[in-house]
């Protein structure tokens, strides 16, 4: 079972129990074949949808309770006909995991930069098991996954980040990050404008679309997040930040200064925003919750709300705030005050905002 404890902040965690141990039960996603198909397609600004349809029913990844996680998941029967031939679960899935690999269910546009890193299992006969949950947040949660090759020593833990439905999302901040995109869409713009249903599952994937879009453009420049494996739906499988045994790497938020080298950290940080700057991007909502240190590397998460500073009229306002949020924490530990200041000029600098 999974092993509950409290942190610092108002977002609940868990531990991942032991490799081996009973899973409660199996979770799998797909469309239902009655549903309408709504395909969603990507641009520099995020998702559209291609159909111009005015309605669109995403089932969600979860059952729709969000409040606890130890529950049964619904045992759906499906199974992916592509892998048909591997099939020898009687209830549908892969003996020894939860589904079958989504790999080749992502097109090449919607799979991470190469070279690709050599942890990413591609086989097709890979395994997706589910490991337990690693953090819940406001927009979507964040899982465990291991996709590994039956019988070979193939394996790799990745972070499953899973936009909820739009009964349980709360996107409270997204009218401020969402000006300065455009929409090819019109109806699509208007429904998002006025949080109709299909308006809520438009905003949910342009999120997901924009953060893949957003993470694959920042590894590509040597930006310090986690790789982007592959993006299906509103589902993004990234690199897991943490050790082998599924323990997830800890907050910046979390740890005190006689734990990290500060100066060190501080200049990991100014050399990714200054990266991220010089595209002519910032955060949007960086602070010291958002930002993992594992064996001593700073990675930045949580990118959907990328925020173009040029085309955002409060493009500057965002930048110098991600500065001064999480300059905080540092000063704080011993950092001098004036340099927070001197990294929000710096910045400013790169991303030509004069």
């Amino acid at each position: 079972m999974r092993e509950r404890f409290s942190t610092t902040d108002t977002e609940s965690f868990s531990r991942i129990r032991a490799k081996g141990a009973p899973r409660r039960g199996r979770w799998s996603e797909r469309f239902d074949d009655h549903e309408p198909e709504v395909v969603f397609g990507f641009d520099d600004h995020g998702a559209y949808a291609a159909d111009g349809d005015e309605y669109a029913d995403f089932h969600g990844d979860h059952d729709g309770d969000h409040e606890s996680h130890d529950g049964e998941h619904e045992n759906h029967d499906d199974s992916y006909d592509s892998h048909d031939s591997y099939d020898d679960n009687p209830d549908g899935g892969p003996a020894g995991g939860d589904r079958w690999s989504t790999w080749d269910q992502s097109t090449p546009t919607e799979k991470g930069p190469e070279p690709r890193p050599a942890w990413v299992v591609t086989e097709l006969a890979a395994v997706d098991t589910e490991l337990g949950l690693v953090k819940t947040g406001k927009e979507a949660d964040v899982f465990l996954l291991e996709r590994a090759v039956p019988g070979t020593d193939r394996r790799t833990l990745m972070a499953a980040k899973r936009y909820r439905d739009s009964q349980h999302r709360m996107f409270h901040r997204d009218s401020g990050y969402l000006e300065g995109r455009r929409h090819k869409e019109s109806r699509i713009a208007r429904a998002m404008a006025k949080r109709t249903a299909f308006g809520k599952e438009a905003i949910a994937a342009q999120w997901a679309g924009a953060e893949f879009a957003a993470l694959c453009r920042l590894w590509s420049a040597g930006v310090a997040v986690p790789y982007p494996v592959q993006i299906l739906g509103t589902e993004i499988l990234m690199e897991f930040v943490g050790d082998e045994s599924g323990t997830a790497a800890p907050r910046l938020a979390q740890l005190r200064a006689e734990e990290v080298d500060v100066e060190d950290l501080w200049e990991q940080l100014g050399r990714s925003l200054s990266l991220l700057a010089g595209d002519g991007y910032a955060h949007g909502d960086l602070s010291a919750y958002n930002i993992l240190v594992h064996e001593g590397r700073l990675v930045i998460i949580d990118v959907p709300q990328i925020v173009d500073v040029v085309a955002n009229p409060r493009g500057r306002a965002f930048l110098e705030r991600d500065v001064r949020n999480v300059g905080a924490w540092f000063v704080s530990r011993g950092l001098p005050e004036h340099r927070v200041g001197e990294l929000v000029g710096a910045l400013e600098f790169d991303a030509r905002l004069g």
